[in-house]
């Protein structure tokens, strides 16, 4: 019986199962009513995102302007795009789920739309009629569907900052009329009216407003109508915002009198004091279901957003507020509150959901009848650093935890791509590391101080989820660059994966080791952070410190610094019970040198006694623990070698570099297995999952790449290959017994097996040479010029490409010249033309790219017949001179016939004496 290897196949091959790049950059943002997808603006390029999975849908072909302004129409059936350009461009929105490969074109596009960037622009409700303000303080309105202008407002003291169109029913009218109205707000502080109907449009003062409103000391930012139109709110810059009654304008006019323009002007009904820059603001629906406040329909509820980074929901007619959707940002510098401010805020109705856009190119989704986040888009993650997986208590591997170029820790969901945002440092996050089974974070930042971070309470169950700080780690003098929780539990009793302590490294050459026992498993709210202990301090190395490691036992700890060293310790560890204090220390037993740079990176194997350093030199060291000597080194890389890991039992490494690649090394032969490419900046982060099947490289262009282990997949895939590829080949031969040429040279083409189609020629010659009575047919056999002369367009492009191939070689060129003199004589130059027009179609259909396509048949014959000439000219000359010499073996040989040495020599005349 025999005994299975306990030891795994070498993995071969990772593809890239998901990437998540940049969705957001900046510019305007629109949804759909549903709140089910979002367009965003990556640079020039609108984008097109399934917000509950986060996969890109499509994106929308730009002009090489950025996008000024962009809309959505209600119907979410056009998107409306403004750059600065002067160009308005109208795009079809795609109703697929499915991702397009192709950026959508434009139905529609407007070369000059304004003579100045058009900064806001919105749609009416019935998605008929667009209205845009520019820079220079003109208003168009579009007919959308037909494509022009239907009326233009001049007038506004400058830029247009705000639009909203007043669509409601006229209660007054018998026949229950609706009439359209536009009002705009603009720089001047002032608000007017513009009516659209067909009635006010014939009048001779239709261009100027209907009302002008004065009551702003600022930019008016956002305007918004109540459904029954009889109030309209404004807030701007000068942190309020005003609430205007229209109904003086839906009273019938009064007949004659001085004060005919005062009775229907609007009139302001409210001040309310918001205390902060507002950058948006809109009206709730009467009927809003807001928990803990009455919607009845006398209720006139409004939102705003701005400064301080959190969407207020207000009562306008008490002027207070009713609760507030995010947190208030109290503990940051005024550089991150300028950050974190809202630039534009989104109401879903239908969802009863609220987006805020802030200026970090965050996107927050918030419940108005949980007042809570349910979900958040980063936008942008800008340099990636570092990246750990987390645990949940249900699911292994269940998050992923960033340090990006920022003060604030990502951590995304892996199933759903849902993002929080862990608030704590105040410089930049420089590394994380994950603890026993996952479940607790920790991380250095440029602040000089460490943060350990753990799941909310019962956030596995409760829809909202996140982390907090629970405890924090002062009192390094510099930057702390390196982190590592212990790998094992450090108290027996219940807590499983609770770590005993953690080391710090840090630029000022440091390394210190923190006591872990006191620090909470979960995050309670309001909960103040522990303040951990520091056993031991060691002074380290000459040089910055870059990476830190614990080995599986948690007996040794190795660091990596820029002095070209890995130095390893002894941790000596003594859990503080029975009322004694813990202890801990370290002790220096060996040093690894090599490197010729400094080393970036370093990691313990997790089943035999080794240690793995990746360095500046591009080169990635294997070090055997007992002498501390290199064992194997590993290149392949042209840069720095940042990250490395060990997989499949110390059997293989991952490492990643400068280069922007990762690299999968077979550590017996040190040779590299795979290369997984999809980055174009340095890969700081490297993270393997538990199961070891997902890696997931994290780099300096601000994309996370998903590789999944295919090595079976792919495994099989060339099994199958190799099966129907025996099956084709006894099929070719079945053929051949049978002398069905058409289906064997048919199967050979579509085999791709050049060499068996040249044999087959050859045995056709061959046989029509040996053959007694002489035939008719060009290629020796009649059923092979019948397939020749009716063979498919694209097989004989493919047979014409062989040819050329063949008439190369010399030992060829008879069968190569043979087929091509068959097809000269059997098949017209149209059809040699469209057999190279209809491959190209038929890789347009498999491959989907029309437009690289487009003149390829005609370029592709021109190079065949490039090819063709020159060798078949030479092969013309080669015979040429092989004619001529036979003719002077012919007079040699004639010569030696007719008994040229007759008479100088005879039978008796040599005398051998």
């Amino acid at each position: 019986m025999s005994v299975p290897s306990s030891r795994p196949k070498l993995k071969t091959a990772f593809k890239n199962a998901r990437a998540i790049a940049p969705l957001y950059t900046s510019g305007p943002v629109a949804a759909t009513q549903n709140g089910g997808k979002i367009v965003t603006c990556i640079e020039e390029v609108a984008l097109l995102t399934d917000v509950s999975t986060g996969i890109e849908i499509c994106r929308f072909a730009g002009d090489t302007e950025t996008i000024s302004s962009m809309c959505l129409s209600p119907s979410a059936k056009y998107l409306l795009v403004f750059t600065s350009s002067l160009s308005l461009r109208i795009f079809e929105v795609p109703t697929t789920e499915t991702p397009i490969a192709k950026p959508v074109q434009p139905i529609r596009v407007v070369a000059r739309a304004h003579d100045a960037p058009v900064h806001v622009c919105k749609v009416d409700p019935t998605s008929t009629y667009l209205a845009s303000g520019s820079a220079d303080g003109v208003v168009k309105v579009w007919d959308i569907a037909r494509g022009y202008i239907t009326h233009v407002f001049k007038g506004h003291g400058g830029v247009v900052s705000a639009l909203t169109f007043d669509y409601h029913q006229d209660p007054s009218s018998v026949k229950q009329q609706r009439k359209m109205q536009l009002i705009t707000g603009s720089v001047d502080t002032r608000i007017r009216i513009f009516e659209l109907t067909d009635s006010a449009a014939r009048e001779s003062g239709a261009q100027k407003p209907v009302a002008v409103l004065e009551g702003h000391v600022s930019v008016p930012r956002g305007l918004d109508v109540s459904q029954d139109g009889k109030w309209l709110i404004s807030g701007g810059r000068d942190s309020v915002v005003l609430v205007w009654d229209l109904s003086p304008m839906q009273q019938p006019n009064p007949k004659g009198g001085k004060g005919k323009g005062k009775a229907l002007a609007p009139t302001l009904a409210k001040t309310v004091p918001i205390l902060e820059r507002v950058e948006a603001v809109g009206l709730l629906h009467p009927d809003e279901d807001l928990t803990g406040s009455s919607s009845a329909p006398d209720k006139l509820r409004f939102y705003t957003g701005g400064q301080n980074g959190v969407v207020k929901i207000w009562d306008a007619r008490e002027g207070n507020v009713l609760f507030t959707l995010g947190d208030d940002q109290n503990k940051i510098s005024d550089d991150q509150e300028t950050q974190r401010q809202i630039v534009d805020v989104i109401y879903l109705p239908a969802m009863s959901s609220i987006i805020s856009v802030h200026a970090d190119q965050n996107i927050m989704f918030h419940s108005l009848s949980t007042h809570s986040l349910t979900r958040q888009l980063i936008g942008f993650n800008d340099e990636i650093v570092d990246a750990k997986f987390l645990s949940g208590a249900a699911q292994r591997d269940s998050h992923l935890a960033l340090a990006t170029n920022s003060s604030l820790i990502r951590i995304y969901s892996i199933s759903d791509f849902d993002t929080r945002l862990l608030e704590g440092h105040t410089e930049i996050v420089l590394c994380v590391d994950n603890g026993a089974n996952g479940t607790v974070l920790a991380s250095g930042s440029k602040d000089k101080s460490a943060r350990i971070w753990a799941p909310l309470k019962s956030s596995d169950t409760d829809a909202a989820w996140g982390y907090g700080c629970v405890a924090v780690c002062e009192g390094h003098a510099e930057s702390v660059g390196a982190i590592a929780l212990s790998r094992q539990a450090g108290t027996p009793e219940g807590a499983s994966s609770h770590p005993g302590f953690m080391f710090t490294g840090s630029q000022d050459r440091t390394i210190k080791m923190w006591d872990l026992s006191e620090v909470p498993l979960t995050y309670e709210d309001d909960a103040e952070p522990v303040k951990c202990k520091s056993l031991s301090t060691l002074k380290a190395h000459e040089k910055d410190i870059n990476a830190l490691d614990v080995s599986p036992n948690d007996r040794l700890l190795v660091s990596g610094s820029q002095d070209r060293t890995a130095n390893v310790y002894e941790i000596d560890h003594g859990a503080g019970a029975g009322g004694r204090a813990a202890r801990g220390g370290l002790r220096l037993v060996g040093t690894c040198k090599g490197h010729k740079r400094g080393v970036w990176t370093v990691k313990f194997g997790r089943a035999e006694r080794v240690l793995a350093t990746g360095s500046g030199d591009k080169t990635v060291k294997l070090w055997n623990l007992d002498d501390f000597t290199c064992v194997k080194t590993f290149e392949g890389h042209t840069n720095s070698v940042l990250r490395v890991d060990f997989l499949n039992m110390g059997m293989q490494l991952v490492s990643s570099g400068s280069d922007g690649l990762v690299k999968l090394w077979n550590v017996k032969d040190e040779e590299c297995a795979t290369t997984m490419d999809n980055h174009t900046d340095k890969v700081w982060a490297l993270a393997v999952s538990h199961d070891e099947r997902t890696v997931v490289s994290a780099a300096a262009d601000s994309v996370i790449t998903f590789w999944q282990d295919c090595t079976e997949e792919q495994e099989e895939e060339k099994e199958t290959k190799r099966a129907d590829l025996v099956l084709k080949e006894q099929d070719f031969l079945n053929y051949l017994e049978l002398n069905d040429y058409r289906k064997a040279i048919q199967l050979a083409i579509s085999m791709g097996q050049p060499g068996r189609l040249l044999n087959l020629f050859k045995d056709i010659r061959a046989a029509a040479a040996e053959s007694s009575t002489p035939s008719s047919s060009i290629t020796g056999n009649s059923s092979v010029d019948e397939v020749i002369r009716t063979l498919g367009g694209s097989d004989l492009a493919k047979l014409l490409r062989y040819v050329r191939d063949w008439n190369t070689v010399a030992k060829t060129s008879v069968v190569a010249q043979g087929v091509l003199f068959a097809i000269m004589k059997l098949r017209s130059a149209d059809d040699v033309m469209q057999a190279f027009g209809d491959e190209v179609h038929e890789t347009v259909l498999v491959e989907g790219t029309l437009e690289a396509a487009k003149g390829a048949g005609g370029t592709a014959l021109k190079e065949m017949v490039d090819a063709l000439i020159p060798y078949t000219e030479r092969h013309l000359t080669r015979m040429e001179r092989l004619v001529q010499e036979s003719y002077m073996v012919d007079y040699v040989l004639g010569e030696m016939d007719d008994g040229m040495f007759d008479g100088e020599y005879d039978d008796g005349a040599m005398d051998v004496e």
